[in-house]
């Protein structure tokens, strides 16, 4: 790199002027940019004047440099005290000015008054150019500026704008998401609604006695819905007015008019509000007086509400649970009336047992406890003219009125194909033809059995029929197993077959249908096995004295640990021990009785 040095000697005003001049002259020839030779030339001019207020002599150094890097020159101008007496101006660096297009340095001409005075005019015009050339660069910047400003503030506007357009969106998405809220609070409360409302008409439902339904009712509305309630059931001559003093007045209104009533505050208009009396508009908590009843009126639901008012959304809810409640009890009611009508009719065709010399007789017959199977399961006991007892145990298929009336008829032919002295087996053929004749689509099984005083054998037929059971005086227990024939009544010929069994005295022959032995979870062979095992564990002098008593006993052991699904019938044939020909005598008609 090559560089040129020159000092100058600067003490007045004029000097510093001179310097000015002759420098702006170099960097003009050098061509740096507009901005670059202002900033540089308005820098020294400071520098000049600072020199001048601070006084003394002081001395100016421009060095000419080759600038490699920039492939052109650059003007460096420093300015320094001669004597200690004058001030360094604070130890400012060296002034730079680039010259792009002075790539080769020459000597600097001297720096004297002969060759820099004819500058001087010069060097202020040109600086009045560089201030114009300024001016306008200046003018430019605050056109962009005022531009700027302009785009600034339309910039603004929008943002405000926008911010305006944000704010009201999110009010309108905050209006709509409380709006969403609501309407899920509304949709989840009335979706709580039905659920409750389809479980506890299912709860309500599956019961079929009038107790158990109210007693749900109220286990289902108290204390969520309801503080309390009262429910209010008619009589069948019971009027809807009647002992109106021991109900609320909305109760008896409501019975009154078959409309729901509301006591109290209440969220909008429930029908029959505007005929309460005065009484009953002012209670100290809110009641709700619900009428029930499908096809006529059952009775009266009365709620007290939970809390200071019923909702309006509960109220519809209620009213509906009570209408599914009245005819849930309307149901109850009415198989009540059915099962008790079917249940006297198969006490009615029940036959009260004979006494017969030489033998023990008892019978049971328990009506089911649950749903509707009574009507199906008889037992019979008669003599037949050749003066042997026949036994019969049956059970038809189906339940209620239509199985009792069958079960009756099947009753009645058997007694009439008795009186030929005909056997077990020729009696169920007929039965079975008779029953496919007149029934074709019900079946019935049945068991018959014989047994002559005197004889140490019964004689017996099955029709599909759980199979009886013998104990030995000793409590030996036998099942008899042989195969049975098939169901009476069913679409196919038969002719059941007679089968023999001992019957010595001390022993026990016991008939009896399937409701005893079977049960859902377990069937029906090991129900028949606890059977045989009862009757075996009964003490002989029990069974020989008192046999109603040791039917009682098995009865009790089958059934203490079920609810009884069907009817039970069992009857007991028993052979005493001892002979008891001398406590009988003879009629007139040559049948013996006891004495």
């Amino acid at each position: 790199m090559t560089a040129t040095h020159d000092v100058w000697k600067i003490t007045t005003v004029t000097d510093a002027a001179l310097a000015r001049a002759a420098l702006d002259r170099t960097v003009t020839d050098g061509q740096p940019p507009t901005l670059e030779r202002a900033r540089f030339l308005s820098d020294l001019s400071a520098r000049l004047r600072h020199c001048l207020s601070q006084g003394g002599e002081w001395e100016l150094v421009r060095c000419l440099r080759n600038d490699t890097a920039a492939q052109g020159s650059r003007l460096e101008v420093s300015l320094r005290p001669i004597d200690a007496s004058a001030a360094d101006p604070e130890g400012e660096p060296a002034l730079v000015c680039p010259l792009p297009h002075l790539r080769h340095p020459t000597p600097l001409p001297p720096l004297d008054r002969d060759v820099a005075g004819p500058l001087l005019p010069e060097a202020l015009l040109r600086a009045d150019a560089h201030t114009a050339t300024a001016l306008d660069l200046l003018e430019e910047q605050q056109c962009l500026v005022r531009l700027h400003r302009e785009e600034l503030h339309h910039t603004n506007q929008g943002v405000l704008a926008l911010h305006s357009e944000l704010e009201a969106t999110a009010r309108a998405q905050r209006d709509l998401l409380e709006a969403e809220r609501a309407a899920r609070d509304e949709t989840e409360r009335a979706r709580r609604l039905l659920t409750f409302l389809a479980d506890a008409s299912a709860t309500i439902a599956v019961s079929l006695s009038p107790e158990a339904i109210v007693r749900r009712v109220s286990d289902l509305l108290v204390p969520d819905y309801a503080e309390h309630i009262d429910v209010w059931l008619f009589d069948e001559d019971d009027e809807p007015g009647h002992r109106r003093r021991e109900h609320a007045a909305a109760a008896v209104t409501a019975a009154r008019t078959d409309r729901p009533q509301h006591a109290g505050p209440h969220p909008g208009r429930l029908p029959g509000v505007d005929d309460l009396p005065p009484s009953a508009l002012s209670p100290d908590r809110p009641l709700l007086a619900i009428p029930f009843g499908p096809h006529r009126l059952l009775g009266v639901l009365t709620l007290t509400a939970p809390g200071p008012r019923f909702d309006a959304d509960t109220c519809i809810m209620l009213i509906e649970l009570a209408r599914r409640a009245g005819i849930a009890l309307d149901h109850a009611r009415r198989y009540e009336q059915y099962r008790d009508t079917a249940e006297s009719l198969q006490r009615a065709q029940l036959t009260d047992l004979p006494a017969v010399p030489g033998l023990q007789l008892a019978a049971r017959y328990l009506p089911a406890t649950r749903g509707m199977n009574i009507g199906g399961d008889w037992y019979d006991a008669f003599l037949q003219p050749d003066g042997s007892l026949l036994t019969v145990i049956g059970d038809v298929t189906g339940h209620g009125l239509h199985a009792a009336i069958v079960m009756g008829q099947l009753r009645t032919a058997l007694r009439a194909y008795a009186i030929d002295n005909a056997t077990p087996g020729a009696i169920l053929t007929l039965l079975h033809r008779m029953l496919r004749h007149l029934q074709p689509e019900l079946y019935a099984t049945a068991l018959i059995a014989r047994v002559s005083p005197g004889k140490r054998e019964a004689v017996w037929a099955s029709a599909g029929h759980p199979p009886a059971i013998v104990c030995s005086d000793d409590g030996g227990v036998s099942v008899l197993r042989d195969r049975p024939g098939p169901m009476l009544g069913i679409p196919l010929d038969c002719v059941y077959a007679d089968h023999t069994t001992a019957l010595p005295p001390g022993g026990t022959l016991m008939l009896y249908t399937d409701g005893l032995v079977e049960r859902r979870a377990l069937g029906i062979d090991p129900g028949i096995e606890r059977l045989a095992d009862a009757l075996g564990a009964l003490p002989a002098p029990e069974t020989e004295q008192d046999l109603d008593a040791a039917a009682d006993t098995v009865v009790t052991r089958l059934l203490h640990d079920s609810a009884r699904d069907d009817d039970v019938c069992l009857l007991l044939c028993h052979v005493p021990a001892r002979r008891q020909e001398d406590e009988t005598h003879t009629d007139p008609a040559g049948r013996s009785e006891p004495a």
